[in-house]
């Protein structure tokens, strides 16, 4: 079964969580999902240092510092022998009689994660594939990495029964990401992307992909396109912790381009496949 972090302490995989829960009641809560690569998680600075900002945004208050939560993180992948895959971390605002404000002072936030193996995406980053439109109709934080899923689930489910790798959101056609992704279009040897504001997520490999180009000084846009932009564009692709980097060669009925992996998608591919061996755990 492995071992999970609770709270404070590594422990067995037998914990039960309390039904008052608020993370299971409301999705009060924040979270992070860290790639973890030949036994080392990538860029999980970056990953906590956005755990703090939704906290923040939420009024939650972390029970202890990012660098002890570090710490307990870097053990757990340790203890579990996590070669490739993920760590999964929640803190929601604690245990407390079912109320919808907050509870009081003397109620703790629960913190719990858990590690899991997960095999690489060679195959699709190289081959590319494909993924179906639907409507964003998520809250207006999407910027805050909170527990409140279920858009997002529905969203994923319409990808999986159309045999397709994510779901790409727009509202009244404005493209903004996927489902779990960050999407990015070509068009003219310059890249596009949605704006970093409340209406996506600000993806940590989003943000490392930005880094990238600009080192290759590839011209990135972080501005706003519509679906009819994204079904004619040169290239399109998705990214996300672990996913990393996908071309998508097909959108519902429709090919992108030649439907095939695009230069600045390969060569994105490339650089973010060299970040990772380049890179090393901030002790």
């Amino acid at each position: 079964m492995g071992y999970i972090l609770v709270n404070n302490e590594v422990m067995e995989r037998e914990a039960v969580m309390d039904i008052e829960d608020r993370a299971y009641q409301f999705g009060d809560g924040v979270y992070e999902v860290i790639g973890v690569y030949k036994e080392e998680p990538f860029m999980i600075d970056e990953h906590l240092e956005r755990l703090e900002r939704s906290a923040k945004a939420i009024r939650l208050t972390l029970p202890f510092t990012i660098y002890a939560l570090k710490r307990q993180l870097l053990d757990l992948v340790e203890k579990n022998k996590v070669h490739e895959g993920i760590i999964y971390l929640q803190i929601s605002r604690g245990i407390a009689s079912r109320e919808h404000y907050f509870p009081g002072k003397e109620v703790s936030p629960v913190t719990v994660a858990y590690t899991r193996e997960e095999a690489p995406t060679t195959e699709i980053e190289n081959n590319g594939a494909q993924a179906v439109l639907t409507d964003d109709i998520r809250w207006m934080r999407c910027d805050i990495k909170t527990l409140n899923l279920l858009p997002n689930v529905l969203a994923k489910q319409k990808a999986v029964e159309n045999g397709a790798v994510e779901a790409i959101l727009h509202r009244d056609e404005i493209v903004t990401e996927g489902s779990a992704s960050n999407v990015f279009i070509v068009k003219d040897g310059i890249v596009y992307t949605h704006p970093a504001n409340h209406y996506i997520l600000n993806g940590i490999t989003r943000q490392k992909i930005l880094r990238l180009y600009a080192q290759k000084e590839i011209i990135v846009k972080e501005e706003t396109y519509c679906v009819d932009d994204l079904l004619a564009a040169d290239e399109v692709f998705i990214s996300a912790t672990k996913l990393d980097v996908i071309p998508i060669l097909k959108v519902d009925d429709n090919v992108i381009s030649d439907g095939r992996p695009g230069t600045l998608t390969k060569r994105i591919v490339e650089a973010y496949r060299e970040s990772i061996v380049k890179s090393g755990v901030q002790q």
